[in-house]
């Protein structure tokens, strides 16, 4: 690690130290007044549609897809399958923009929960904020540990250290302008990543050539015969092979269900619309967001550049050692070693602000979703043009950030310990714990029929906890807590499939609990 951080120089320190302060200025003159909760948490909803289709893309995008996708492409099974899960995605995406944008703003809401809350009750409202608080948590976490790599990299500071940077730095933008801020300096970190994208694949292709590096994919040995790295579509049925995740059944069936929740549920991604003028704007910047599969293929292309770089160039005894250990710090090793400084740093610093984008972005969401559910909508609408509840919001954040790095440092500890280095894996797995009821309340307040308080619990409990018992975090608890051996003996009576496939099923078990008569009917009176 030591003689890898020594390739990063004072410029690069220089032209990181300058980034972060240009952007932080920009993103106090762009912010405007907050004078109100409507401007915090809304940005007084005058912002443009392609600005918050920007933000839109870097949340999504952030250090995760710019770090593990050309990891995973590098990895010794690693190929391109994973575009695969980029049709499920266009799919929800204008499902999203032409089904739920327009129910969303008939009324002046803040939230999505605040719809569900008026469809089946506070009760329900608060369950749903919940869960929401949970998903941003374990899902956020990852994000910031996948940042705290780049940082480990090329600075050679502990994980807990990096960690606790970038919430710092959050902290400072999410209060410094609310939304206003997030978004416009989410365009920023999206324009920065995509130079840093485009340079690196042109880069690669300049020194290797694009026939050179696609023969290079397509034709390597591996550990069960010849491999193309540069395959994209698996054909291969749920039923041959449940736990593959990769596969084009998991793309068009089971991901339509995870990104509709992420874009239509999770208020990380669906505060973005309400900071829209109106219904209109707010669907084109959902509709185009699906530019992001452009990003995607870039990053994959890139991890295909990678992989016939070092096969033409040879490894360091340092590099080895550093990509036998874990396949996501390729990109960030060869960032450090290979570009010139000066360059290196503006990459990786739009690599750092991203993720302080991403983690600003849920404690925005996770701030307003508390304060709406601790007081209630009418009470946080009233006294929302008051300095008191602005205060309260400003607490908040501060609050969640504490909770959310404390949850990314004791999950470094466990990512250092595991063999799995999947960092989309265990990012999209994450939030499978929470994703699947959350799209079942949302179903049962869209969908006709009666719905009951006593099934729709009952049926949360259950697709959370089946997702506990199936999850390698168990695992890992239990072996914490000396259950190891106990655990394992219960282990033939697991489901065997791959985590996608809990979205739909959970999302089913949810709505259909909720469906029988069981406690007391649900209302939005109540």
């Amino acid at each position: 690690m030591g003689a890898i951080s020594t390739h990063f120089t004072g410029l690069d320190w220089a032209v990181v130290v300058a980034y972060m302060l240009l952007t932080t200025w920009i993103g106090h003159l762009l912010s405007g007044k907050n004078a109100t909760i409507r401007d915090f948490f809304l940005g007084g909803r005058t912002l443009p549609w392609w600005a918050v289709c920007g933000s839109m893309l870097a949340t999504e995008i952030s250090a995760l897809t710019f770090i593990a996708v050309p990891g995973g492409v590098f990895a010794l099974k690693g190929d391109w399958t994973y575009l695969q899960w980029g049709i499920g995605s266009m799919i929800a995406r204008f499902a999203v923009a032409y089904w739920l944008v327009p129910l969303y703003f008939r009324n002046e809401i803040y939230s999505p929960y605040d719809y569900m809350g008026a469809k089946l009750g506070e009760g329900v409202r608060r369950l749903v904020t919940v869960l929401f608080s949970l998903g941003a948590i374990l899902g956020q976490s990852v994000r910031v540990l996948v940042t705290a790599i780049i940082l480990q990299t090329v600075t050679g500071l502990s994980m807990s250290v990096c960690i606790i940077a970038i919430g710092a730095f959050a902290v400072v933008w999410t209060l410094m302008g609310g939304m206003r801020t997030v978004i416009w300096t989410d365009v920023i970190q999206f324009g920065v990543f995509m130079f840093g994208g485009i340079l690196a694949l042109g880069w690669l292709v300049g020194n290797i050539g694009w026939d050179s590096m696609v023969d290079i994919n397509r034709h390597v040995i591996g550990p069960d015969g010849l491999v193309d790295k540069m395959r994209i579509f698996d054909f291969t049925a749920p039923w041959d092979n449940p736990m593959l995740e990769y596969t084009f059944w998991v793309g068009v069936i089971a991901m339509p269900f995870q990104n509709f929740t992420a874009f239509g549920t999770d208020q990380l991604n669906a505060q973005r619309i309400f900071c829209c003028g109106n219904e209109h704007d707010a669907k084109k910047a959902m509709a185009w967001s699906s530019v992001s599969m452009i990003i995607t293929i870039l990053m994959l292309a890139v991890g295909s550049g990678l992989f016939a770089w070092y096969k033409t160039h040879g490894l360091s005894v340092d590099e080895a050692a550093k990509f036998a250990e874990d396949s996501n710090y390729v990109f960030p090793v060869w960032i450090t070693t290979v570009l010139p400084p000066g360059i290196t740093g503006l990459i990786l610093a739009g690599a750092f602000a991203a993720a302080i984008s991403s983690l600003d972005s849920v404690l925005a969401a996770l701030s307003q979703t508390t304060l709406s559910a601790w007081y209630g909508r009418e009470k946080l609408e009233h006294e929302g043009s008051g300095p008191a509840m602005v205060l309260q919001s400003r607490l908040a954040v501060f609050v969640w950030a504490v909770i959310l790095s404390g949850v990314a440092i004791i999950l470094s500890k466990i990512y250092e310990k595991t063999h799995e280095k999947n960092l989309i894996d265990l990012a999209f797995g994450m939030i499978a714990y929470t994703y699947g009821p959350l799209l079942g309340v949302l179903l049962c307040a869209i969908l006709p029929g009666k719905r009951y308080l006593g099934g729709l619990i009952a049926g949360v409990c259950l697709s959370v906890l089946l997702v506990v018992w199936a999850r390698p975090e168990l695992d890992h608890l239990a072996a914490l807590l000396h259950l190891k051996d106990a655990l394992q003996a219960a282990a033939a009576w697991r489901p065997h499939f791959a985590f996608p496939w809990f979205y739909p099923i959970n999302a089913a078990i949810t709505f259909g609990f909720a469906c029988i008569p069981f406690g007391r009917r649900l209302s939005g009176k109540s």
